[in-house]
């Protein structure tokens, strides 16, 4: 393991616990490390400081210790079972809930590395080549934990590791073969489309919100926009909604929320599905209103520079949602995007508000689950903000 070493007082960051070292902190010109490699770092008074791994851009270092440890096997077997047990405290009834997530990245110190769990199935999702490259210990860390509890492992890494690392082989089974899987959360059951589908195969960090919204649903008319595999959409139908129609523009979706419906309800009449430009079928509807409405886009910025188009696209598209919702009627609205702050999103419904010439009460604001947790050093973690809105026509 090579050493770097730290400018003067740039030690600052990592006395604070915070997990990421830039290219601007180290000291001279970095040379002769491949990607991925794991590095010690040092302060500028030759002080041991923290274990991490290193990438070329500015994002130079991932801390993995802030101790002078062995990155062997026994360390990645006591990062996963102290990931378990932050899990095991939110005592999830396993008939009911079977999907989780074990490991969120910085939020378990384990930056990079997202595991999610849907019932025997683990999914490693690497975003870095430095986690990617303990692959193999990681897999066999998941196996030492929940013995068999788990049949099958799979690395879907491909997509999210960056693309000049040119990881090889990035997306394959450690354990097991392909197989459809069906798990269940809030004793709804749904295909997890690992191979295929985005992200994992299913938005974990929506079980929360999805069963709050179930309680606005009963007796009402539900709209659910940018749906994917139609979570909200089974909830409100599992809680006696009245209508609801699930909006995507993708077919795939589509076709995961028809399959869904059919595993979990004997009648679906009162179900619609619409492959369409969320704005696009808003403009085109026809007069319909809706008595509860779901705005959960995908990211609208990736990055800082994003941010002002992102913000404009969050007030259209809430405007939009409030001029199609009832008098009094509810909105679930989120956002996704790390860039984007908490109070910057609230500022952009504030705008939306304004346009729409609506009157608007905030009732919830929500974010990710427990699950997804937060490191107190590293607030960059907190991705997911929601609100639940009350609107009413002035």
């Amino acid at each position: 393991m090579k050493n770097l070493k730290l400018k003067k007082g740039k030690e600052k960051s990592l006395e604070r616990f915070h997990p990421w070292i830039f290219s601007g902190a180290l000291e001279g010109t970095v040379k002769n490390l491949e990607e991925g490699e794991l590095v010690r770092l040092f302060d500028a008074s030759d002080n041991f400081r923290a274990i991490g791994h290193f990438q070329p851009s500015s994002l130079s270092i991932r801390i993995l210790s802030f101790e002078d440890v062995e990155i062997d096997q026994n360390f990645w077997n006591k990062k996963i079972e102290k990931a378990l047990e932050t899990r095991l405290v939110l005592n999830f009834d396993e008939t009911q809930n079977q999907i989780f997530r074990l490991t969120h990245g910085e939020g378990d110190g384990l930056p990079g590395l997202i595991i999610d769990i849907y019932g025997e199935l683990a999914i490693i999702q690497c975003h870095s080549l430095g986690m990617f490259n303990h692959i193999e210990e990681i897999s066999k860390a998941i196996e030492v934990v929940f013995g068999d509890k788990i049949s099958t492992i799979y690395s879907k890494s491909q997509e999210t590791i960056p693309f000049f690392a040119n990881a090889q082989n990035a997306n394959r089974f450690l354990k097991g073969e392909a197989k459809n899987i069906w798990a269940a959360e809030n004793g709804l059951l749904f295909f997890i489309d690992y191979l295929e589908g985005q992200k994992t195969g299913f938005f974990i960090d929506q079980r929360e919100n999805r069963e709050l919204l179930g309680k606005y649903s009963k007796g009402k008319t539900v709209c659910n926009t940018f749906c994917y595999s139609g979570g909200f959409s089974l909830y409100a139908l599992q809680h006696g909604a009245k209508k609801v129609v699930s909006v995507d523009s993708s077919e795939r979706a589509m076709e995961l929320v028809e399959k869904n419906l059919a595993n979990n309800f004997k009648d679906t009449t009162n179900h619609e599905s619409v492959k369409a430009d969320v704005f696009k079928y808003f403009a085109e509807k026809g007069d319909e209103k809706f008595d509860v409405m779901v705005l959960d886009p995908p990211a609208f910025a990736k990055h800082q520079k994003a941010v002002p188009n992102a913000l404009k696209g969050y007030r259209r598209l809430n405007a939009a949602g409030m001029r199609n919702t009832n008098h009094g009627g509810i909105i679930f609205t989120f956002s996704c995007s790390q860039a984007i702050t908490k109070e910057n999103f609230r500022t952009s419904i504030f705008a939306a508000a304004i346009e729409a010439n609506k009157e608007v009460k905030i009732l919830h604001q929500l974010h990710q689950p427990a699950d997804h947790p937060i490191n107190i050093f590293h607030p960059e973690g907190e991705y997911l903000k929601g609100l639940v809105i009350q609107v009413f026509d002035k």
